[in-house]
Parts: structure tokens; sequence; C-alpha cells
């Protein structure tokens, strides 16, 4: 994405975000350039009386507007300023909000490829350490501000002469050129500094993650940590010491500059006071009103090509960002048919899979179907694709080959918001939020009838065998989970915020729920006593679960046997363990002893 698309893309979101900003943005343009203006022409009216009539009223006259004025467009310049300064505010807020909305929208396959996680990083990078919206949208401001205010001083300096005007822009180019080749050296700077600075930014992180600080101070690894943190930082300032050198010698030439286009403007300017060579005559007050508008000009053409340098510059820190914004939502696959019904019957058909970016087939033509209330356990030895069946079943990848129904449709076919209601899964790496107990068992939007809900998640976390606990707490389910932002939050053992993961997904009331692995980190006994006591809460409910140990195949209805991609075997426990010879056999005999007390 180039910077013109980037621009258009950012405008584009930023219009969305809030239109009146664009309006914003232009008027204040013409306030702060109609305070130069008036500064530039008023003046010489009033040098012109000195010098000249000496009226005493139109020496008050002109008094009066110059102060009047500015004390106008000082108040409107303020005025627009404090506005402004909110609305950038809340700008960037949105923006970081619509990045937000954005990692939760996009497509799940994006957020396992390398590629586009990086990508996220490089965007996330650039809005809080560069502070690109911030600094892009300040600069766009000032372009505005720049360009307005050249436009109004070049038609003053026009009515002097067109070759004053060309020697300052002369010596404005050589500036602007000079400027354009610092501002590619400072982006390629950073971007070659990101590598290191984001290790630097790791080991510091690594510093303040209070779960690690056990495993930190037991093996002894603060040095280790501290020294790693000095040789990035060692580093970085090895770096900073060169571009401070340049930047030196930029600032230094840019200050020969300024002080050339001084002298031109007050030498050429000057010449046609005393002398009539260079095109006759002005006066004192002409003479103030022009040099007034040159200073005024140069000062406002650099700052336009800093400007103009540090939008490029921003725009090329944010091309990760708009990358990122571009990428298509979940919600735009394909599909229209509302899921209104409960799930009757679920069929894999020659389905197959492999990865983006991977020829490597997860899947390989497998078939199989469950009925409504069956509950099935698929197992296998890891990377066999179980945990890959239920992410092509929740439609966060779509198959390479084969078709998934449900109730006879193509899963695909379905409205996807509606589809995914009737689904609920404990995943393996389930996450807890630092919300209240309940509104992790709630989620989803308050509600007017809270007291109904409460009723509900407090029963749901009785089942789940959390009564006592959420008993002997202070603020009962009200309670933090976590004590990230309150001393008074709970930690809870894995086994008890299985058991709130477990509540939530029954709390969404689905007709099909997957158990995705999410007690591999608990004893074989505890995930046994998980499992059954699962069972027996989702009643007739379609359920499945996903274990590389047996514990929940014994009291399924069938078991899903999985080996190297393919279905090896699909029958009833009882069934499966007649064939000693199958690799279901082994896998259960081998592990039986697990669950013997």
């Amino acid at each position: 994405m180039n910077n013109v698309k980037t621009l258009k893309k950012f405008i584009s979101v930023c219009f969305k975000i809030s239109p009146s900003y664009i309006f914003l943005l232009l008027l204040q343009s013409l306030t702060e350039t109609g305070q130069i203006l008036i500064n530039v022409i008023l003046p010489k009216f009033l040098v012109d009386e000195l010098v000249g009539g000496r009226d005493k009223d139109n020496l008050i006259r002109y008094g009066m507007l110059i102060v009047l004025s500015n004390v106008l467009f000082f108040f409107l310049n303020k005025l627009m300023k404090r506005i402004l300064e909110v609305r950038n505010i809340y700008m960037k807020e949105k923006l970081n909000q619509a990045m937000a909305d954005k990692i939760m929208k996009v497509e799940f396959a994006c957020l396992e490829d390398p590629y586009y996680l990086d990508l996220k990083e490089r965007a996330m990078f650039a809005c809080r350490t560069m502070s690109a919206l911030e600094n892009l949208i300040r600069s766009i401001t000032e372009v505005l501000k720049n360009t307005v205010t050249l436009l109004g001083l070049l038609a003053v300096m026009f009515t002097l002469s067109p070759l004053f005007v060309l020697l300052l822009v002369i010596t404005i180019a050589i500036a602007v050129v000079m400027q354009n080749f610092f501002s590619k050296y400072q982006l390629k700077f950073y971007q070659d500094l990101i590598p290191i600075n984001r290790r630097y930014g790791y080991y510091m992180e690594l510093c303040f993650i209070d779960k690690l600080q056990k495993d930190i101070r037991i093996y002894d690894m603060n040095k280790m940590l501290t020294d790693r943190v000095m040789e990035f930082n060692g580093k970085i300032y090895d770096w900073s010491k060169t571009y401070q050198k340049k930047q030196g010698i930029f600032l230094g030439f840019t200050g020969i500059i300024n002080d050339l286009q001084a002298a031109i403007a007050y030498g050429y300017v000057g010449i046609r006071v005393i002398s009539d060579t260079l095109g006759g005559k002005i006066g004192i007050g002409s003479f103030t009103m022009y040099v007034s508008a040159a200073i005024n000009f140069t000062t406002a053409a650099t700052n336009l090509g800093k400007n103009i340098m540090t939008v490029i510059q921003m725009l090329g820190y944010l091309q990760p960002f708009m990358e990122f914004m571009s990428l298509p939502d979940e919600e735009k696959k394909e599909g229209s048919l509302p899921f209104e019904e409960k799930v009757e019957a679920l069929r894999f058909e020659n389905v197959s899979f492999h990865y983006p970016k991977s020829d490597n087939m997860v899947l390989r033509n497998i078939s199989f179907e469950i009925k409504k209330g069956e509950k099935i356990s698929i197992v296998g030895l890891n990377g066999a694709g179980k945990s890959t069946i239920v992410k092509l079943l929740c439609r966060l990848y779509k198959p390479t080959s084969g078709t998934i129904y449900v109730n006879g449709h193509d899963i695909y076919e379905y409205e996807f918001s509606s589809y995914m209601k009737g689904l609920a899964a404990v995943f393996q790496d389930y996450k807890l939020f630092a919300f209240s107990i309940f509104e992790n068992v709630k989620g989803g939007e308050e509600s007017e009838d809270g007291k109904k809900y409460r009723d509900k998640v407090s029963e749901l976390l009785k089942q789940v065998g959390l009564k006592d606990k959420i008993a002997e707490l202070p603020k009962g389910m009200d309670t933090l989970f976590g004590k990230v932002y309150d001393q008074e939050g709970i930690e809870m053992s894995g086994g008890q915020s299985q058991k709130v993961a477990i509540a939530r997904a029954l709390y969404k009331d689905a007709s099909m729920i997957i158990l995705d692995e999410p007690t591999s980190a608990l004893d074989p006994l505890a995930e046994a006593e998980i499992y059954e006591n699962f069972n027996q809460l989702v009643g007739d409910k379609t359920a499945i679960y996903i274990s590389h140990r047996m514990s929940s195949s014994v009291f399924c209805d069938k078991v899903l046997v999985l080996d190297g991609g393919h279905v090896t075997d699909f029958d009833s426990h009882s069934k499966l363990m007649e064939k000693e010879e199958s690799m279901y056999y082994k896998l259960f005999r081998s592990q039986a002893v697990n669950y013997q007390v």
C-alpha cells in the first residue's frame, strides 16, 4: 500500500469516525491564516499614516482595527485550538478503538498467520511507540494551515515582484530537498531500529510480568534479564549517537538557509525603498508589509515542507496499520440463511484441510456424522487434527475441499453471527478476563433484567461446583477475576478457572457444545471428574469432547479416532475395546493406569 492509498484510507477512516473533523481542520486553517494576513497588511496603513499625514483619527482607527481584529482572531484561534485538541484526542482514541475492533473482527486465519501477526505488531508499534496517528493528524492540520497561509502571502508578495517570490522559492526548495533527504534517513533509521527496540521492549516487559517473578527469582534470572536489557539499551544508544550527529548537521544547514531567506527579504525590499532600479520605490509602510510577508512566507513554506515530510514519514509508519485495517471482516463471509433452529445433525463429507501457506494436509478426506443429542469423543495423538475439526466447525477456517453440513445445509450458507449462536466451546487455551466472575460467565452486553441473569449465573456456578467458593468471597460472584486492578480480586486454581469457563459455555445455551482439551493442564483424575460432571450438565444437547487422553471416551456414545489426519475408527468405547490391535485400544490401555486409585 503506497502513501497515496494510505492517506486516502486514513482520511476515509477519519471521515467515517467524525465527518465534522475535516471541516474543523479547514476552519482552523482559515482563522490562523486570517490572523497572519491582518498582521501583514494592516500595519502598512498605520506606518504610512505615521510617516505621512499623521491624522489623529486615522491613527486611532487603524490602531483599533489592528487590536480588535487580533483580539477576534486570537479568540477564534484559541477556541478552534481547544475544540481540536479535544477532537484530536477523540480521533486518536477512536482510531485505536478501530484497530482493536478490527483485531476482533478480522478473519481468524490472519491471527495465526506469521505474516499478519507481524503486520499487527508493526501496526501497534506505529500507533503506540511512534504515536504515528497523533503525529499524522497534527501534521495534516499544519499542512492545511501553511498551505492556506502561503496562498494568501503569495497574493501579497506578487504585488511587489515575481522575481522577489522566485528568489524566496529557490531557497525554500533547497530547504525542502534537505528536509526530504533527512526524513528518508529518519524513516529508515526508525524502521531499522524497530527489531532492536522490539527486543528491548520484550525483555523490559518480562521484568514487569508478575507471573514470571517466581521463575525469575528461583532460577536467579534477574541478572541475565538485566544484562540483556542493558545490551539492547547500549545498541539503541549507539544508533542514536549517529542519528543525533546527522540531525545536528541538518539543523545547522537549515539555520543557514533561514538566515539567507531573511537577508534576501530585507535586502530586496530595502533596495526598493531607497532605489527605483528594481521596479520603482515603495514606502516605509509597504516595506514593513513586504518584509513581514516574506518572513512569514519563508516560515510557512519551511514548515509546510517539514509537515509534508512528516506526513510522508508517518504514512510510512502507518502503512502496516492501514493494510491491517483493510483486511476483510469475519462477518463478510458468505452466507445469508439465518440459523434459527437447534443442531439436529452434523456431517463432515470428504473434508480435507491444510493451513494457509502450508502444503501439509492436516485432515485427509474425512467423513463422519453426529446426530442430535449424541456425545462424541474425538481422540488421537498430538497433531492428528482434533482441534482443526473444531476450528472448521466454528468457521475459523474453511475446508480446503469437502463440505461440512449442519441440518442438511453447508455451514457457509448460514449467516455468520446467527450460526455462531448455535455453538459454544471451551478451548484448550480458554481465557478469563479481568472482569467480575459474573461478567466472565454472562459476557455480552448489559441487560435491563439484571436479577434474572444473575440468578441464572448463580445457578450455573452452583452446578459446576463453585457454590462454596463463591460463597466465601466478600463480593460473591461480583469479585473481580485476578488481582491486576483490584487487591480483593481472586486468583483461581486451574480446575476452578476451568469450571468458570464451562459455566460460560453453558450460559450461552447453545444446542452444540465443544470441549477442546481445556483440562490438559490438570491431572488425569481431575480431568475425568470434570468431563463426567460436564456430561451431566450438558443433558440432551449435542456435545463434542476433544482430548489426547481417554477420560471422556467411556461415557460418550461414540469415539472418533484420528490418526495422521484420517478417521481410523468411529464407534462406541466398548466396541473399540474389542479391537485389540487398534490404536484406540493401545492408547486406552496405556492410560488406564492413570485412572486407577
